[in-house]
């Protein structure tokens, strides 16, 4: 009687494993070679925008091919790095939000493991405009976006509050310091990469959320943060465009998941 509920159960279990991989949707571009297993990988959402599809997908291809030459000239140079395997690496594009019906804020996900102390992993964001069909920034909803300007330090000023919060949310407040923080900086290139957040209203935005991978303003253990901004924080600033994309609140449980 054992054997046959042992032999159940480990059926059971391989049906799970099975049903897991089946789930799992496969890449959008795989490569596998000697020296690099790579993949890059689109959400349903974007895949059914076929310029932003086909946008996402060449970006993600030429980041795959920067890695495999990257990978050549290693293994010219030191041959013992690939002794344990190829390098891995993975990019995945996944829809944050749709505001307006038009404005597609995106999250791009890297992992890499090269070999070294432990894998890496980035994230970087993309603002497309569908009925423009091509990327964009949020210039656009501000009046004014000048290095040090106005909008700008109200905008670090708020990133560094909402860093702060979520530093102590994990007893991490002790490094909650200038010295991690020097990275943001009153300038849209440098306060980190934003998305617009989605919103309780539909169609709307309820401000901006910022994105940062481990080591940027914290150490490695701590994982990534994501910083918010109220858009009624940003209501002084905003162009009449952006007074139209932005209102009511963030969701409940938008915040959850991001260490």
């Amino acid at each position: 009687m054992n054997l046959i509920l042992r032999t159940c159960l480990t059926i059971s279990l391989a049906s799970l494993a099975f049903a897991a991989l089946a789930a799992e949707p496969k890449p959008d571009f795989n490569l596998k070679t000697k020296l690099i297993e790579a993949s890059v990988s689109l959400d349903a959402k974007i895949k059914a925008d076929a310029a932003l599809a086909a946008d996402c997908l060449t970006e993600g291809k030429a980041w795959v091919a920067g890695y495999s030459v990257d990978a050549d000239k290693e293994r010219k140079q030191f041959p013992q790095m690939f002794r344990n395997g190829a390098w891995s690496v993975d990019r995945k594009y996944e829809t944050r939000s749709v505001v307006d019906g038009h404005y597609v804020s995106i999250v791009r996900s890297d992992y890499t493991d090269t070999g070294g102390a432990h894998p890496n992993s980035d994230v970087n964001t993309i603002l497309w405009d569908s009925a423009a069909n091509k990327r964009i920034s949020i210039r656009p909803f501000f009046i004014e976006t000048a290095d040090g300007g106005p909008t700008m330090k109200a905008m670090v000023k708020a990133v560094l509050a909402s860093l702060t919060v979520e530093k102590k949310k994990r007893d991490a407040g002790e490094t909650a310091t200038d010295e991690w923080f020097k990275i943001v900086e009153p300038k849209l290139l440098k306060i980190g990469a934003v998305t617009l957040a989605p919103s309780t209203a539909s169609g709307k935005s309820s401000g901006l959320t910022f994105h940062y991978p481990p080591y940027a303003v914290g150490p490695y253990a701590e994982g990534e943060y994501v910083a918010f901004v109220p858009w009624e924080t940003l209501k002084p600033y905003l162009t009449p465009e952006g007074v139209n994309i932005f209102g009511g609140a963030r969701p409940k449980g938008d915040d959850d998941g991001q260490q």
